[in-house]
């Protein structure tokens, strides 16, 4: 359905989290996806590990998802400053637009409370907003989340997305990035629509060509 995806992520790993078994049923389906982390968190980074690791993680993370290299686009905004650089980070969105023309963006919800997610929704809003844009899941920052669409994944996606997610080691202490809880969601999202397993976005904006 969609040859040409772009993936918009605050910060490295909040793609694989949201839509990791998404982005491997694409690829498999011969999608074309490209993913952008506007922060690498270096002033996140545990003590003792080296400043640069998750930049590190998320070359791994994508090229295990499949993504390609030179599909990675990674923007080195500290995090929590989001706000303060609003229209630099339009101005870098619109290059992407231009860039890629994609054909969907997936970003995180419209009801997601982390300061730095709010800045890439609101102005990925307004860079896309000529496009599909559907809103991916971070129940730990969401109040509410409207569950509006609905991609059915199999095991082979949920398994890719968990080994996605196993590259960053250095988050390895959180448990949203844990196997079990990677699968509760998607089991919970594919009861709501009678499949084994889903993810679910909020519809942003649907346009159909």
């Amino acid at each position: 359905m969609f040859k040409r995806v772009l993936i918009l992520a605050p910060h490295t790993d909040d793609g694989e989290l949201g839509c990791g078994g998404t982005i491997a049923k694409f690829i498999e389906e011969g999608s074309e996806i490209y993913y952008a982390a506007f922060s690498v968190c270096e002033l996140s980074v545990r003590k003792g590990l080296p400043t640069n690791i998750l930049e590190i993680e998320v070359k791994k993370a994508t090229k295990t998802l499949g993504i390609k290299p030179e599909n990675l686009y990674l923007y080195s905004y500290k995090v929590r400053t989001f706000s303060d650089n609003r229209q630099s980070i339009l101005d870098d969105l619109i290059k992407l637009r231009e860039l890629l023309k994609p054909d969907l963006i997936l970003l995180p919800s419209s009801k997601d409370i982390h300061q730095d997610h709010q800045t890439i929704t609101n102005e990925g809003i307004r860079a896309f907003k000529m496009f599909t844009i559907l809103g991916y899941e971070m129940i730990w920052n969401n109040l509410s989340f409207n569950t509006q669409a609905f991609f059915v994944l199999e095991e082979r996606h949920i398994l890719r997305k968990i080994e996605a997610l196993r590259c960053y080691e250095s988050q390895n202490h959180r448990d949203y990035i844990k196997e079990d809880f990677i699968r509760s969601m998607a089991t919970a999202r594919g009861v709501q629509i009678g499949e084994k397993f889903a993810e679910g976005f909020e519809v942003i904006r649907w346009i159909n060509k």
